[in-house]
């Protein structure tokens, strides 16, 4: 097995075993949480699944950008939210029930969606698609769809024991995320240089600050709802991302470049976003000491 093939598999691991963790303290009431809000479901939907596609395809069109940047950026868009999002959600104060459900929503819409998407990025940019999706149905599974049921499923069999494993498990998986990241960025950062500049990342920045407003302004009136909205708006799963860019894309590294660009500009603008967001939640608390 060579380093490369290591490195992807321990990839894989830490993300299967941080939605896993999240499972453990899932109920099926949690997964099922957006199915029986069904305003709360259309207001989602209306900001991930159809907003974001209209702002990529806007912006693509409105600016001179790189093919690249712009396959990434409509690819992002229709992509569902990454599987690590849940564990920002809920440190920035968001409703737990309403991130684990819209992470099983997501993930199950995504497997109707998307080969939807491949329809409409063939006629977008005149890319020939014709087999099935089966790569990105597949990255929704592994990552999403079979670690969160098998941890929500574990915690029915054992609910004691999956709370004791929970804390541990993730706070492995974490670790074991971020070093894996950083391998890949130490052997993958160059891959983005060609497209800075020409306003590239700037657009960028757009794509995420309006995602991030859309979702917070859809969110409804509970602040622990629009954070989770908001983070989920601007933050689109990578892997899928990536393997939709791969079908349509006859520039796949710049893509894949765009879209590593677009996580650094993502977690760089969210920070701000959340300890906002985090801050007005506590402001709103009667009592409660403000900073």
């Amino acid at each position: 097995m060579t380093a490369a093939m290591l490195v992807m598999l321990a990839l894989r691991t830490s993300i299967f075993l941080i939605v896993f963790s999240l499972g453990l303290r899932a109920t099926r009431a949690d997964l099922l949480y957006l199915v029986s809000r069904p305003g709360r479901l259309s207001r989602t939907l209306l900001a991930m699944a159809v907003v974001m596609p209209l702002v990529a395809v806007g912006l693509s069109l409105a600016f001179n950008l790189h093919p690249a940047v712009k396959t990434a950026l409509v690819a992002l868009s229709l992509a569902p939210v990454p599987p690590i999002l849940p564990r920002k959600e809920l440190k920035a104060g968001g409703h737990g029930s309403y991130v684990i459900g819209l992470l099983a929503a997501a993930a199950l819409l995504s497997i109707v969606f998307i080969p939807v998407a491949e329809h409409f990025l063939r006629r977008l940019f005149d890319v020939g698609v014709d087999r099935p999706p089966t790569m990105v149905i597949g990255l929704v599974a592994v990552t999403v769809l079979v670690p969160l049921l098998a941890g929500t499923l574990a915690r029915r069999l054992g609910p004691a024991l999956a709370e004791r494993l929970a804390s541990p498990l993730n706070t492995f998986a974490t670790i074991l995320l971020v070093l894996t990241c950083l391998v890949l960025l130490l052997h993958s950062w160059k891959v983005g240089l060609p497209l800075i500049g020409n306003g590239n990342v700037l657009v960028i920045a757009v794509f995420v600050v309006i995602g991030l407003i859309v979702g917070h302004l859809l969110g409804g009136p509970e602040p622990e709802n629009r954070v989770v909205l908001a983070l989920s708006t601007a933050s689109r799963h990578p892997g899928v991302a990536m393997a939709i860019a791969s079908t349509t894309s006859p520039e796949e590294k710049l893509t894949i470049g765009a879209i590593l660009l677009y996580l650094l500009v993502n977690t760089i603008i969210s920070i701000p976003y959340v300890r906002w967001a985090r801050a007005r939640q506590v402001a709103s608390v009667p009592g409660a000491a403000h900073p």
